[in-house]
């Protein structure tokens, strides 16, 4: 394995466990097996691996809801969003708990261009949800009172799915799907 995602994954780990605030870069050094100095060959300071790690988590959470086929129903659509969106965060839960809690710890310009991805990123379940409610596919809700209660919900995800554990991926999906949807689409789900 290649030191610097040698150190990645042991920031993610220990930011997930300790908090950012809580973890040096000398506790990093440890735990990987180098010299404190070493690190700065492969990240310039400790914030330097939080932006790699939240940025990364931003791109995957993109990279999946553009890789999704385009669909005419708003409902499967934002269904499929919902599901790739879950997988991301149970791919890399020590990463996902980093992305969603840590991200305040960003300096700037670093701070305002992750807003700015979170907000884009955001815009496109708005978009969905807009379309629905036109094609009367979903309830005249307000589109943003939805998806930050959407969002909030799947990123509590962490939480409850555990590698190895009871709580597969997939149950999880099709219960949240059908408990998000369900309270906010006209039409029948599955």
């Amino acid at each position: 394995m290649k030191r610097k995602l040698q150190i990645n994954l042991a920031a993610q780990s220990m930011f997930n466990d300790r908090g950012y605030s809580a973890t040096s870069m000398r506790d990093l050094a440890k735990v990987v097996g180098i010299e404190p100095a070493s690190l700065y060959n492969h990240y310039s300071s400790k914030e330097h691996i939080l932006n790699a790690i939240c940025f990364d988590m931003a791109e995957q959470f993109f990279e999946a809801l553009n890789d999704l086929p385009k669909i005419e129903s708003p409902s499967e659509e934002l269904e499929n969003s919902i599901r790739s969106h879950i997988d991301v965060i149970t791919k890399n839960i020590d990463a996902s708990r980093v992305f969603f809690l840590e991200w305040k710890h960003l300096n700037e310009p670093s701070l305002s261009e992750f807003k700015q991805m979170r907000k884009s990123y955001e815009a496109k379940f708005v978009s969905i949800i807009k379309r629905g409610i036109k094609l009367n596919e979903f309830h005249h809700i307000d589109p943003k009172v939805a998806v930050f209660t959407l969002l909030s919900s799947l990123n509590a995800i962490y939480d409850l799915y555990k590698p190895g554990r009871k709580f597969k991926t997939e149950v999880i999906a099709d219960n949240i799907c059908h408990i998000l949807l369900s309270g906010i689409s006209k039409i029948k789900n599955k």
